[in-house]
């Protein structure tokens, strides 16, 4: 009787748990995102329209602790333009000869500076709230881009009658418990797109979630070539280990 127990506990557990996945990410928006897949490759273009999504909205309360200003070369900056978006950064530096802090332009050699000093200055501004660094946001989140991207467009949205909203927060169907303390980010024309791209807000929400991912795996592409070298040449080397093979035996029958 135990025994009948114990497998009908497991057979039951075995089946909630695809229906628990299936119903957590059941709602996310599916995207086709270009840098996905074996031989996925990065939009430049949008990887730069996503930077400037990210200087202008999301860099006011999110870090990006892991990336430096140097990095930017690889979404097609030259060097005289990542030296002016360094230099555009005040760093906080020191001491200097005489024992002192003091704040001075960005270097391409710099990590992103952080919006607040601390995590305590970062909840104090936002209502206890601590803004998660975005370095790695893409890849730490199940869905990956399509749960950030549903997230970013998921605001808006009236609430069911039976979902009560605390006071400070904001009804996103895709945030798990529906209610997130972040407002809402973007709109239409959050940005001026320097591109000339129109600035809705599905493609504010494409092209930033593009550079997080970037962002998440910058070597993506070289490794995916790599990939591709590596399966082409034990494809080659097992060829010829056959031919080698079929020589050396033929010579025994």
């Amino acid at each position: 009787m135990l025994r009948s127990l114990l497998l009908s506990a497991a057979l039951l557990s075995l089946l909630a748990v695809p229906a628990l996945a299936n119903e957590e990410n059941e709602h996310l928006k599916t995207q086709a995102w270009p840098h996905q897949g074996a031989f996925g490759t990065y939009d430049r273009a949008s990887l730069q329209r996503g930077f400037q999504v990210y200087k202008q909205v999301c860099a006011t309360c999110h870090s990006l602790k892991l990336l430096s200003y140097r990095d930017l070369s690889d979404l097609g900056f030259n060097e005289a333009e990542v030296k002016a978006l360094a230099a555009s950064a005040t760093v906080h530096d020191g001491p200097n000869d005489n024992g002192d802090m003091f704040d001075r332009p960005g270097r391409p050699s710099d990590f992103f500076v952080k919006p607040f000093p601390n995590d305590q200055a970062a909840r104090a501004a936002n209502g206890g709230a601590l803004p998660p660094d975005l370095s790695l946001i893409v890849k730490a989140r199940k869905g990956h881009e399509d749960y950030i991207y549903s997230i970013l467009t998921g605001f808006g949205q009236t609430p069911p009658a039976d979902e009560k909203i605390a006071a400070g927060m904001n009804y996103n169907p895709y945030f798990p418990g529906h209610q997130i303390a972040m407002p809402r980010p973007l709109n239409d024309d959050s940005v001026t797109y320097a591109d000339g791209t129109k600035a809705t807000t599905d493609q504010e929400a494409r092209d930033v979630v593009q550079f997080l991912a970037w962002a998440a795996e910058p070597k993506l592409e070289a490794r995916n070539q790599m990939g591709f070298k590596v399966v082409l040449f034990l494809v080659v080397f097992a060829a010829v280990l056959y031919g080698v093979k079929r020589k050396v035996w033929s010579k025994l029958h």
